[in-house]
């Protein structure tokens, strides 16, 4: 028993010293020296920090520090202004001649084009020897139609060509080239 007391205090002491041991070197301590830098950089720091006084240092001049310093001149600054001040534009003379305004329109007012046709031009198709065009409107709803026909109540079918369809309004008004797909 005594034995085996002794093997444990012998095991124990010797773990401790190999913890102690490696703890030391693996503890984080300052760097004496720095490690290089790849782009060499780090040196030419590292040899401007080591200088030693015997090496010339540029001039200060002491009593220039005590000298008080020019006054700001008044000057209208703008930081947003990156060209000078335009000179101011010359008077003009006052009209000699007599002008005329322009002619005021008379009659009644034009009234305004009708509103444009909403209608997509899918793509056209041919059945029975005859041309159809697949339009869309805006809520999904899909119309066939061919030429000369009636579309939704409110337009007729003029042409259609390979990529594109011209459509009126009923009374011929408002005529539009739409391209397909669009």
């Amino acid at each position: 028993m005594a034995l085996e007391r002794r093997t444990r205090i012998l095991v124990l002491t010797v773990l401790a010293v190999v913890l102690a041991v490696v703890t030391y070197f693996i503890w984080p301590r300052p760097s004496v020296t720095a490690s290089p830098a790849s782009n060499g950089k780090r040196a030419a720091v590292t040899a401007e920090a080591n200088a030693t006084p015997s090496q010339e240092a540029p001039a200060v001049h002491l009593p220039a520090l005590g000298e008080p310093r020019p006054k700001p001149v008044d000057v209208e600054r703008n930081l947003f202004r990156f060209k000078p001040k335009p000179a101011p534009p010359l008077p003009t003379p006052a009209p000699t001649t007599l002008v005329t305004p322009p002619p005021v329109p008379t009659g009644p007012p034009t009234p305004p084009p009708p509103p444009r046709i909403t209608l997509k031009f899918i793509g056209w198709f041919i059945k029975n020897g005859e041309k159809w065009a697949i339009l869309s409107d805006s809520t999904g709803r899909t119309d066939y139609g061919r030429e000369g026909q009636e579309i939704q109540g409110r337009y007729r079918i003029l042409k259609i060509g390979v990529e594109s369809i011209d459509i009126a309004y009923l009374d011929g008004t408002g005529r539009q080239t739409i391209r397909q797909g669009g």
